[in-house]
């Protein structure tokens, strides 16, 4: 059976096209609650680090956990 998966590219232009989306439904959210556009883009410009910060912690914190690891052998 032949196995079917993303090309490291692809998982590079799929995690930007995701942070994209994210930020500006982050800016949307902060600009329909505040009416200030000022607000909504500095929210968004440091929502984009704080997040990459965290995922990256995340990961690093689930490499250490086993349970659901399964074995390739």
């Amino acid at each position: 059976m032949r196995k079917v998966g993303d090309s490291p590219m692809r998982s590079i232009v799929k995690g930007v096209s995701w942070r994209v989306v994210a930020t500006l439904t982050t800016i949307s959210l902060v600009f329909f609650l505040t009416g200030n556009l000022y607000i909504a883009f500095s929210v968004g410009f440091i929502e984009i680090f704080a997040k990459l910060l965290f995922y990256y912690l995340h990961e690093r914190v689930w490499n250490r956990i086993e349970w659901g690891k399964v074995s390739n052998e």
